[in-house]
């Protein structure tokens, strides 16, 4: 790993002068920050930093990346970190990596500048090639939400995607119905598969043989649920009801369904998942699996700012429970 003296070397300045931008002790032309920045980038040097903010921890402040702050399961989980961070005297600091790799390095390493004392990650799925190029993460304590990355130093708190799923499909099954669909989470992403499994052991407990025509793939928003209800659609034949892994496709799906003339319910149930604010309010108000987002977000914090505190914690993984929220997008199968 690199130290302070080959950061001086390649930005052409001393150490005293590197240490000064580390620990903005005196001012610097902001021309020769950037080219310590630079070097710091370059060389991938940062632990002084982050053994200071642990030491010290001055800056009281906790970063926070997220997949996408659009999605308003993200936004309300977001919403009771920001809260309860507050309550606990911290300060949040938000990025938004839609996706992207290069984004999510950004913001770790501008983070890591200002001495943040912890990180959560809730983006972490996909992008491990992002961790794998900071060695020095591994000193800062970093807890991951919803989706886990391959790291046995981290925490993580995470939904049970399998039960919820499961859940879903059988209050299907028990309104009688059998010709059950499924729009599921890209399978790149575990709790799409988790979920997907859950609708599956559902099905072959009651005996059940899903028909993969019914089984459809989107990307956890709208336009993917709506043409995937549009290809399910364009079957020879379709079910009577479909489990959809998340609120935001189940919003495309049912504007498609409505724009090909079905009814929701008396035409096609459908069970969402997460249980975000706005799925109350959806015409018929959807059924859904809650997700506890305040309690995903308050774990995540409290174990967060145990770690900081240095407390020896054996378990590194939390599993909250999802439950069951029944309204109106559902009903009890009607032979055609």
């Amino acid at each position: 790993m690199a130290n302070i003296k080959e950061v001086a070397a390649r930005a052409g300045v001393s150490t005293t002068t590197v240490s000064h931008v580390i620990n903005e002790t005196r001012f610097v032309a902001e021309e020769t920050r950037e080219r310590v920045f630079a070097a710091m980038q370059a060389l991938n040097y940062a632990p002084s930093l982050v053994a200071r903010s642990l030491k010290v921890k001055e800056t009281n402040s906790i970063g926070m990346l997220v997949t996408t702050s659009s999605n308003p399961f993200f936004a309300e989980v977001v919403r009771g970190v920001e809260r309860y961070c507050f309550e606990q005297g911290y300060n949040l600091m938000l990025g938004n990596t839609e996706g992207q790799a290069e984004t999510a390095l950004s913001y770790l390493k501008m983070m890591l500048r200002k001495r943040v004392d912890g990180l959560l990650i809730m983006c972490s799925e996909g992008q491990q090639e992002v961790f794998n190029q900071l060695d020095w993460l591994k000193s800062l304590p970093v807890v991951v939400m919803d989706w886990g990355m391959e790291n046995k130093e981290v925490d993580l708190i995470a939904d049970n995607s399998h039960r919820g799923g499961y859940l879903a499909t059988r209050h299907l099954l028990a309104l009688g119905h059998t010709d059950i669909g499924c729009i599921t989470g890209p399978h790149s992403r575990a709790p799409a598969d988790q979920r997907l499994a859950g609708y599956a052991q559902a099905m072959q407990e009651a005996g059940l043989v899903p028909n993969p025509a019914w089984i459809q793939e989107g990307d956890f928003d709208c336009a993917s649920g709506h043409d995937a209800m549009l290809r399910l659609l364009s079957q020879p034949s379709r079910p009577s009801a479909l489990f959809v892994c998340n609120d935001m496709m189940a919003m495309g799906a049912i504007s498609a369904a409505h724009q090909a003339g079905l009814k929701i319910p008396q035409d096609l149930s459908l069970v969402g998942y997460d249980n975000v604010a706005l799925a109350q309010y959806m015409s018929p108000p959807l059924t859904t699996i809650n997700q506890p987002k305040e309690e995903l977000g308050r774990l995540a914090v409290t174990r967060l700012l145990a770690r900081i505190n240095g407390e020896q914690i054996d378990n590194r993984m939390i599993t909250v429970e999802p439950n069951l929220t029944i309204r109106e997008s559902c009903a009890t199968f009607l032979p055609r």
